[in-house]
């Protein structure tokens, strides 16, 4: 992992923190443009499949945030994987174009 600001250290602390608790394949954690985090984990029901980001995504937005500053995504592959189409769409069509997401 290559050295980070403080703020997405605690970033990474929360989405590794929230995948064990959760046991979820993937854990998320996003700050917004107010400084608020969310974290979450992956949720894969019979009815319903989101991924960290989107559960991320749809806390920040439901809580009235504008945007985001920061995204980190930790899952199985670490940073040698990508983010999803998916996940990629939904951080920009919320936050637009920029946004630094950083794979762990």
């Amino acid at each position: 992992m290559p050295d980070l600001a403080p703020e997405d250290a605690k970033l990474v602390t929360l989405a590794r923190a929230t995948r064990a608790r959760t046991r979820a394949t993937e854990g998320a954690a996003v700050r917004d443009t107010d400084g608020r985090t969310y974290a979450a984990g992956s949720v894969d029901l019979p009815s319903l499949k989101l991924s960290a980001i989107q559960v991320c995504v749809a806390m920040a937005s439901s809580s009235g945030s504008a945007g985001l500053e920061a995204v980190v995504l930790m899952r199985d592959g670490g940073a040698d994987g990508a983010a999803s189409a998916a996940d990629l769409a939904v951080v920009e069509e919320f936050a637009g174009p920029g946004v630094p997401l950083h794979l762990v």
